[in-house]
């Protein structure tokens, strides 16, 4: 997924390979806070949201209120779908 958010970033060299992986999993905790259920392997949905995070994040960009604005409407679908939430009829 680093790949991914880099080529989507537009970065091409390894200098900055911490702070996405740091972004990505800072990404990931923040779905599972919003109850969304990471599975075993990243799926193109979940890795889509954690990328628009990553991009949200990463220096200062010029779109921040357009990918803060998607990143929030992923991450409440997902955590509305069944497979990608921890929700039982218990807990609803």
């Amino acid at each position: 997924m680093i790949e991914s958010a880099k080529k989507a970033a537009r970065i091409t060299t390894d200098a900055y390979n911490d702070e996405v992986d740091r972004l990505l999993s800072a990404a990931l905790l923040d779905m599972g806070v919003a109850g969304v259920e990471v599975p075993e392997g990243i799926d193109d949905l979940v890795a889509q949201c954690a990328i628009t995070y990553f991009l949200m994040n990463f220096g200062q960009p010029d779109r921040y209120d357009q990918l803060k604005r998607s990143y929030d409407e992923q991450k409440a679908q997902l955590s509305h779908c069944t497979g990608y939430t921890r929700w039982t009829e218990q807990t609803l």
